[in-house]
């Protein structure tokens, strides 16, 4: 592979927004992407896959490349060095480049330290808190969590079927397949930027991954009934419990940042629902007007987001521990007050994006046994792990309220 000097320097100065700035990788890439219209589908994949990769691997390329933070200018193209230097790359002949020693690099990615933080590339604390959680699965999901996130899209009903969408893709030159064991779900066989087709501004799919999918069916809505998305934010569930519930019924999507309930709206547009009421939570009436209503209820919670560290690989540096204790608190917060919206023999889901066991299934077992809990039982847990599915790592579990619940 050539390396071309404006994709390089792209790269280094998004890494440099990312880590010494404290900003979102995702959100930087995009502002990157927009720099150049002369960049073509492969040169935006470049700074973009390269630009993941070297937040994944930080903490291992920098113990190679002796390197402490905050990263100078210097220290981001020695970052660079160690994944060119990875892939059998070899460094243009650039001022940049001066000086580094490409032969300790090598050495260093042939031995590689064994510290386990180190080779999987994360914090101390976090390793520390996974290992204590999981034991020696932790390994196994580590080495799950450092690889390239697939990309997975999500049918929308109401316009198209999965046949006619594989087939309505393949003519904008994108070829995906079904994903087995989800009605909804293809997989892209490469990485392309499906936003830019005519199948996405129609609204004829979500990207969305195989295990998020998981969490909308779980709830059995139907259509007619009302249900509940009380942590909707930008609606990626919202949308999906609206399409099975054929667009009839009232689906309230809450949520505390009224920018994600706007970018909801403008989804929900796209996708042709219209059964989607959004409401602020800009008090505690929002939720006390809402008592008993529920049919089902999803309390999408947040959480460390420790299974999608491969779709969100700059999360590692930017999560603190003293925010696990934190989140822990909101969760069962969450689950005693907004439990109350769920009506006699309706469903509470709740959900998370992490793997750990003091987020998921010890927060439904506190829940269970409170006093909030008590009309509540337990019907159907799952714990999705990156290591078993390829998928990202989700949790979810649904509880029914007994017609003597309060």
């Amino acid at each position: 592979m050539r390396l071309h000097r404006n994709l390089v320097l792209a790269s280094v100065e998004a890494l440099e927004a990312i880590f010494n700035q404290g900003k979102q990788a995702d959100k930087v890439l995009h502002r990157t992407l927009k720099q150049d219209k002369r960049w073509g589908a492969r040169d935006r994949a470049f700074i973009a896959e390269t630009t993941y990769d070297i937040v994944r691997w930080k903490r291992l390329y920098q113990e190679i490349a002796g390197l402490k933070e905050p990263f100078t200018e210097r220290s981001l193209f020695k970052l660079f060095a160690v994944w060119a230097t990875q892939r059998e790359i070899r460094l243009p002949d650039w001022k940049e480049f001066e000086g580094i020693p490409i032969k300790p690099i090598k050495q260093g990615l042939k031995n590689p330290p064994q510290k386990r933080a180190i080779k999987a590339s994360i914090p101390d604390w976090m390793d520390e808190l996974g290992y204590a959680e999981l034991g020696k699965q932790w390994e196994t999901e580590l080495r799950a969590l450092n690889e390239q996130a697939q990309v997975i899209l999500r049918v929308n009903p109401e316009k198209i079927d999965r046949t006619a969408l594989i087939a309505q893709l393949k003519k904008e030159g994108i070829e995906t397949s079904p994903l087995e064991g989800l009605p909804l779900a293809i997989v892209l066989a490469e990485r392309k930027n499906v936003f830019a087709t005519e199948a996405f501004k129609s609204g004829l799919f979500e990207v969305q991954d195989g295990a998020s999918q998981m969490v909308a069916p779980m709830l059995q809505a139907a259509p007619g009934q009302c249900v509940i998305d009380a942590c909707a934010g930008a609606g990626g569930k919202a949308l999906h419990l609206a399409a099975l519930m054929e667009n009839k019924g009232q689906l309230i999507a809450l949520d505390i940042y009224p920018q994600k309930l706007q970018e909801l709206k403008r989804r929900a547009r796209r996708n042709g629902l219209h059964n989607i009421e959004t409401r602020l939570i800009d008090s505690t009436r929002v939720i006390k007007k809402l008592k008993g209503r529920a049919d089902s209820l999803l309390i999408d919670a947040p959480c460390t987001g420790l299974g999608v560290l491969r779709r969100n690989p700059d999360s590692k540096w930017k999560l603190q521990p003293e925010f696990v204790d934190n989140i822990r608190a909101t969760q069962q917060e969450l689950l005693q007050s907004y439990g109350k919206m769920v009506k006699e023999g309706g469903a509470l889901v709740y959900a998370t994006c992490s793997i750990l066991p003091s987020e998921n299934e010890l927060q439904v077992k506190t829940f269970l046994e409170s006093e909030a809990g008590a009309g509540f039982t337990l019907a159907e847990q799952k714990n999705i792990l990156p290591s078993e599915t390829g998928l990202d790592g989700f949790y979810m579990a649904r509880m029914t309220k007994t017609a003597t619940g309060k």
